[in-house]
């Protein structure tokens, strides 16, 4: 008879109950166990002599195995115990000793008859370290999370359809090893309240990191994943320890090293009296950045290139800009290995580089840290509170890119990490037999409106608001947070069934429960809220998206009419006028404001401001993907010849166009974005995918900024500079006919034909009088006539059609005069000569002649 075979019978459960009677003498158990694994047993065929051995033994192992147990007595291993069995002629001795594969047990038995004493060895080598001893409560189910009281830590996680749910301590030095220091496992009488496993613990853990176990159903075509073998992120960690530098493998060159979060303990940051900077919308200048490519090359000369402190190094360059507010590219935990694999084309390896796919959604990026993870990742909340710190000093503010449409963990072959190992059929959006919906285009989608992750969210967003103290958000692909979640139920959101109501899994709603938390929460309805209305299951919601009177838009409209007529398309001038005014044909009749566009012509997915003008066609080569990733409708130009190696007449009309499309975004209603690098003309090559490169693609060149300085960065700065001292390209309402008016080559005859490449308009402005601005797209030069305006003149500031210093003709510009003198007899003839692809900014000022 085998021992798997005799554990039933009912005279060995009456002695197993026995021997764990005999056995709580001397341990005590905190929390039920689970069956002992028989991997690590050998022992002989179950006879009645020897199944007390065997069964002690691996109640021993058991206990031994599990580092919840508190050693009341704990015997010198050196020593024997015996113990009084139903069978007299049986004798237990044990010793222990660490084994790395795990505790050796073995049974052995002689049958009866005076047969030879049979014995049960327990081995394990003596530990180099006491245990640390926990005292163990119930703890309470909220807040979610591992939170710090005056006596110990509660942890609180939430799993519906689990099983069974064990807290895994590990330290610092056990974790590349994937070993758990101690275990915790959970009683569900005692350590489940509703949904909401916890527990409260009191002890040292100091240098203590935590993850979970989950147990339950394996059933992917029930949306169910539990594997009590993953050691699982808690959503809610406020950092994530596992590899401390970027872009390097982790022990056994694994890509997926072991995290584990930080528990969180008294250490107070000097924020030195931070408050939000509180900036009006209208206001901002906004500069989309990665923090790693701002000053990762080696001509940033800063002592923590590539990290959060880098970043602050290089504040002052922003500042001098014109920009006021700063919009970091994804910052949340991420696994920046996610993609390694080698590339042949360049000879090294892909990265994912930009970050759009997050493992924790509270924890800041650790290897943007120039401590790593040393600190047991302290030092990465800090370096990140210190970067805010440092902009608000400087009056910039701090957005994040958020990315709640996916997460890392993929479609059905990504790894279990976090959220998939906890409910995967909660947190993802889920076909009636465990698919993965997939509108983010990466292989899963955020079940953002379920309450469970919906309350997620909202949590995540207040933390970043309150303890790191970011004055607003980004949110990508954010269509994807206005569809219904998984088993959509009108009752469960509402409370009551609605008329009609049709919608299923993924369909887009009016009123999505998410948009609205946070649109009406008193904390998030007061920072700046900004949506990219768009996703990859078709939802385009630019002008339309779900707005409560407070949510921005990425306005993509804006860039590619933009686009269109600056490089001279017939049939936008019409267009290309409501994008000056702050788009009203988009948000006006739902009651927004100009402030409500964010405009912007190039950002980090696409060609740079410099390829724009530079490129017709994407050259992504160096991806390794034959060149098919990538958008192929860019609505670039490059002026006549393909790539850098071109005339001096190309070139010349290159840095035109360049600046035409700046002075373009900085004179529209509505709010500015520039992209990392387009201030000085950053090329990529004509790669608008850049994505999946940790090199100088996308690393913001300090050099070539410094090459600039006289030249194209001069303009960027004077012309932002402009805008900010300009009252009226800042609107709080968009512009009527009091303020603005059009005009064609002649004055008040403005052209919105087919044909039209010429746009002009006049507006007031309480500091700088009257502007007049205007664009001419023609591949023809044209003399145009100023509206007239007695007693005064108009003076020329900006001709984009000029070579530096005569783009901007400020006050510091040597022989200013002279080259005004030039313009004297147009001017004074109330005319003004442009040239093809050119742009300019007249001021009205007093004829001190007349």
């Amino acid at each position: 008879m085998s021992l798997k075979n005799c554990k039933s019978h009912p005279y060995n459960v009456l002695l197993f109950e026995q021997l764990k009677s005999r056995l709580d003498d001397h341990w005590l158990l905190t929390a039920p166990h689970t069956f002992f694994n028989h991997s690590h047993l050998s022992a002989k065929l179950c006879t009645d002599s020897n199944l007390e051995a065997f069964l002690y033994a691996s109640l021993m192992e058991k206990v031994l195995r599990s580092a919840s147990y508190s050693p009341l007595h704990t015997p010198k291993l050196t020593s024997t115990r015996h113990f009084e069995f139903l069978n007299p002629n049986i004798q237990i001795k044990y010793r222990t000793r660490r084994n790395n594969n795990g505790l050796l047990v073995n049974a052995s038995g002689a049958g009866g008859g005076g047969g030879e004493l049979d014995t049960a060895v327990v081995e394990k080598e003596k530990p180099k370290a006491l245990p640390r001893r926990f005292q163990v409560l119930q703890g309470s189910p909220t807040p979610f999370g591992a939170t710090a009281r005056e006596d110990g830590v509660n942890f609180a996680i939430y799993s519906h359809n689990a099983t069974s749910a064990t807290l895994c301590l590990m330290t610092p030095s056990d974790l590349p090893q994937k070993r758990i220091t101690q275990e915790i496992p959970l009683d569900q009488l005692t350590n489940k309240t509703g949904d909401v496993w916890h527990v409260f613990l009191k002890g040292d853990f100091t240098d203590m990191l935590y993850g979970y176990r989950f147990d339950g159903e394996f059933c992917p075509e029930e949306g169910h994943y539990f594997d009590s073998s993953e050691i699982l992120l808690d959503p809610y960690a406020k950092a994530v320890v596992s590899r401390g530098e970027f872009g390097v493998l982790g022990p056994d060159d694994d890509c997926w090293s072991q995290m584990a979060g930080i528990i969180p303990l008294a250490d107070e940051f000097d924020w030195e009296g931070d408050l939000p900077l509180a900036f009006a919308q209208r206001d901002l200048v906004i500069y989309e950045m990665h923090v790693r490519g701002f000053t990762r090359h080696e001509s940033s000369k800063t002592e923590s290139r590539g990290a959060y402190l880098g970043v602050v190094d290089k504040l002052d360059h922003l500042k001098e800009l014109g920009v006021n507010c700063i919009e970091l590219m994804p910052c949340h935990e991420f696994n920046e290995l996610e993609y390694f694999s080698y590339n042949p084309v360049l000879g090294d390896y892909r990265l994912n580089y930009w970050g759009y796919s997050t493992i924790n959604y509270f924890s800041p990026m650790s290897r943007y840290a120039s401590a790593g993870a040393r600190n047991c990742g302290i030092n990465v909340i800090n370096e990140f509170k210190q970067l805010v710190k440092e902009a608000h000093k400087r009056g910039i503010e701090v957005l994040m890119d958020v990315v709640f449409n996916h997460t890392a963990e993929g479609n059905e072959n990504g790894p279990i990490l976090s959220f998939r190992g906890i409910d995967n059929s909660v947190f993802y959006m889920l076909a009636p037999k465990g698919e993965f919906y997939n509108y983010s285009g990466c292989g899963n989608t955020f079940n953002c409106n379920h309450p469970i992750v919906r309350q997620f969210i909202v949590d995540t967003l207040r933390y970043w608001v309150t303890e790191m103290h970011v004055d607003g958000f980004r949110f990508d692909l954010a269509s994807i947070l206005t569809r219904g979640s998984s088993l959509w139920d009108a009752v469960n959101v509402y409370g009551n069934q609605l008329e009609d109501d049709l919608l299923t899994t993924g369909s887009p709603l009016n009123s999505p429960p998410l948009i609205d938390m946070i649109s009406n929460d008193p904390i998030l309805r007061g920072v700046k809220l900004i949506a990219e209305a768009w996703d990859c299951g078709g939802l385009y919601q630019v002008g339309t998206f779900p707005h409560w009177g407070i949510w921005s838009e990425w306005n993509g409209k804006y860039r590619d009419t933009v686009r269109q007529f600056i490089k001279g398309t017939d049939g936008f001038a019409g267009a290309f006028a409501e994008c000056l005014c702050g788009s009203p044909n988009l948000y006006q009749v739902g009651g927004r404001k100009p402030w409500n566009s964010i405009n912007f012509i190039c950002a980090h997915d696409g060609f740079t401001l410099a390829d724009l003008v530079t490129y017709n066609d994407k050259h992504n080569l160096a991806n390794g993907e034959d060149n098919k990733d990538g958008d192929s409708h860019n609505n670039s130009w490059n002026c006549g010849q393909e790539g850098e190696f071109v005339s001096i007449s190309v070139k010349r009309l290159r840095k035109r166009q360049m600046r035409n499309f700046f002075l373009c975004l900085m004179v529209s209603q509505g709010v500015p974005m520039i992209y990392m690098g387009d201030e000085y003309g950053h090329t990529k090559g004509g790669n608008n995918n850049t994505y999946c490169h940790d090199n100088h693609m996308n690393y913001f060149q300090w050099d070539k900024k410094e090459e600039s300085s006289s030249d194209f960065f001069r303009f960027s700065r004077l012309v932002t500079n402009f805008r900010h001292e300009c009252e009226s390209l800042g609107l709080s309402d968009f512009p009527t006919a009091e303020r603005l008016q059009w005009h064609g080559h002649v004055p008040e005859t403005p052209d919105w034909s087919e044909t039209s490449r010429f746009v002009a308009f006049t507006m007031k402005d309480s500091v700088k009088s009257e502007l007049y601005i205007a664009f001419n797209t023609s591949h023809l030069p044209v003399t145009i006539t100023l509206p007239e305006r007695p007693g005064y003149r108009w003076d020329p500031l900006v001709d984009t059609s000029k070579p530096a210093p005569f783009d901007f003709l400020n006050h510091d510009v040597p022989e200013r005069d002279l080259a005004i003198k030039q313009y004297a007899h147009f001017l004074d003839a109330n005319l003004y000569p442009m040239l093809s692809y050119s742009s300019i900014i007249l001021l009205l000022t007093p004829d001190i002649s007349a």
